[in-house]
């Protein structure tokens, strides 16, 4: 068995959308989207973000900050492009309609932070405060405020699982993170291989959601103020600190692969097992849609792991294959498969059988 290759930085991330996926790489940006005709549609774009080209973006731990500003911006974004999709009059329209649909992405994305620092920050330690008559020690009130933070997060992650298009986007989120693993893994980026690949990854923003959670709990526990305004201000306040601290966590995760960065990501990546899903195939050729449309990976493959790939690697495997194959078949394998062998050793993880339609789906960065 050959010796198995450790991922390798790639640099292209994204996010599951309505029907589709959206990547990004560098300033690029594509939106992949399954139609009711089963056309796939990809508009590719150009994002820059706030402070574009400012060193200040290239500070660490205020880098963060401004990374998560344009992330938050950018997926609004996606996820409205995506439902544009569905519109039948939108080219009719979309060149009057852009300017009111920035201000409404701009909108839409000020009142989902505003909604979230009231659950997640404001909430957890309102709930706390009520055991005050019972737990007199501040330290351990700061703790407790911390678990009903994570234990809320888990809760809405569980509750929003059962709503149908929830499911359905968690399952486009393991086509994104499978394509991602394919090609850091060293693979061809075929429907088999990405099929086999892990749904987990380390840079997922579940994973720095996670990563948010475990540092405000840290940092608010050395909040002392005895004012309760002020104490829920600092709170606030204090969060894009958090973001540009957890920011360099999971770019820390991403790029390296020691014993210490799997110990800090295992609870990221355990909760990605809620957040992520098997996808069907038709939902992988929508991401791998995506990522070409962004993303050049047969180079990538060339630079980063040696090799060149051809067409006759790019000949896919069939769905399932037959129980009985004769033992001398076994050698006829694609090019494709055996250069994965290669590069990995083995499988990331048992690829699950997506369910159909019809079927009781399975739940859910």
């Amino acid at each position: 068995m050959a010796k198995k290759k450790r991922s390798r930085y790639s640099g292209i991330g994204g996010q599951a959308v309505l029907e589709g996926v959206m990547m990004k790489n560098q300033e690029k940006y594509a939106v992949a989207v399954r139609k009711p005709n089963g056309e796939i549609r990809v508009e590719l774009e150009n994002s820059q973000g706030v402070l574009h080209g400012s060193k200040i973006k290239e500070i660490p731990f205020i880098r963060g900050i401004f990374q998560f500003i344009d992330s938050l911006v950018l997926g609004m974004k996606a996820l409205n492009q995506s439902a544009a999709f569905y519109d039948e009059d939108e080219e009719d329209g979309g060149a009057q309609e852009k300017g009111s649909d920035k201000m409404m992405t701009v909108v839409v994305t000020v009142i989902s932070v505003a909604v979230a620092l009231g659950i997640f920050v404001v909430l957890p330690y309102f709930l706390a405060s009520l055991l005050k008559g019972f737990v007199r020690n501040a330290s351990l009130l700061a703790i407790i405020e911390g678990v009903f933070r994570i234990a809320i997060f888990l809760l809405y992650v569980w509750g929003i699982s059962f709503m149908s298009d929830i499911k359905r986007l968690y399952r486009y989120h393991g086509a994104e993170h499978k394509c991602i693993n394919c090609i850091e893994k060293g693979r061809p980026l075929t429907v088999h291989n990405v099929m086999r690949s892990s749904r987990l990854h380390k840079r997922c923003g579940t994973s720095f959601i996670f990563f948010v959670l475990f540092v405000s709990i840290v940092l608010f526990f050395f909040i002392r103020v005895d004012n309760v305004f002020e104490k829920v201000a600092l709170r606030i306040l204090l969060m894009p600190v958090v973001a540009g601290i957890s920011y360099e966590i999971i770019r820390l995760a991403g790029r390296s692969d020691n014993i210490f960065v799997r110990i800090i990501s295992a609870p990221g990546m355990w909760v990605q097992r809620m957040t992520t899903k098997e996808p069907d195939r038709s939902m992988i050729e929508v991401a791998i849609a995506a990522v070409e449309a962004v993303f050049d990976w047969k180079k990538y493959l060339y630079d980063t792991f040696g090799y060149e790939v051809d067409d006759s690697w790019l000949a896919d495997e069939p769905a399932e294959e037959p129980e009985d194959e004769p033992a001398e078949e076994s050698a006829d394998k694609s090019k494709a498969e055996s250069v994965a062998e290669s590069v990995d050793g083995f499988e990331d993880e048992p690829a699950e059988e997506p369910v159909s339609e019809s079927a009781e789906e399975e739940t859910e960065s």
